[in-house]
């Protein structure tokens, strides 16, 4: 066998991972970010309320106001990831903060806001895959087994 037989075996291969599988990585794997983050700022309230008040600076909100909004979301929508419980929609608040991070608070940090945005934006077009309660869910209402 020629390595470019060899090559293309391997990357065919490589497709039969299921999409589902690589969904779940990826809503669990972003999910986990947001998640770390509204942990640390539970656990570190009066730092993140000086953090939003004097490095992230968020226009038109108080300091304590953005800083709660954020928790919660950072608690909640994971949550919603990691179970595949109204995925497509919980994107949406998380591609909104990664939007506000990146374009007022840490803009250097495009990479990763890219690499998280780019997870999401494959949970948002595809859906949460079967592993999801959302499958569990579409597939009792559409009369299927």
């Amino acid at each position: 066998m020629t390595l470019t037989a060899r090559v293309r075996a391997v990357f065919a291969r490589l497709e039969l991972i299921p999409m589902s599988l690589m969904l779940l990585l990826m809503r669990v794997g972003v999910g986990m970010v947001f998640f770390k983050a509204g942990l640390l700022k539970y656990n570190s309230w009066e730092f993140t309320i000086l953090l939003f008040r004097d490095e992230y600076k968020v226009p038109l909100l108080a300091p304590e106001l953005a800083a709660r909004m954020a928790m919660v979301q950072e608690l909640t929508l994971p949550i919603l990831l990691f179970i595949g419980l109204g995925t497509r929609l919980a994107t949406l608040p998380l591609f909104g903060m990664l939007l506000v991070i990146q374009t007022l608070v840490y803009p250097n940090a495009w990479a990763d806001h890219l690499f998280w945005a780019s997870a999401l934006l494959i949970i948002l077009s595809r859906g949460p895959g079967v592993f999801s309660l959302d499958h569990l869910i579409a597939r009792r209402f559409s009369g299927r087994p």
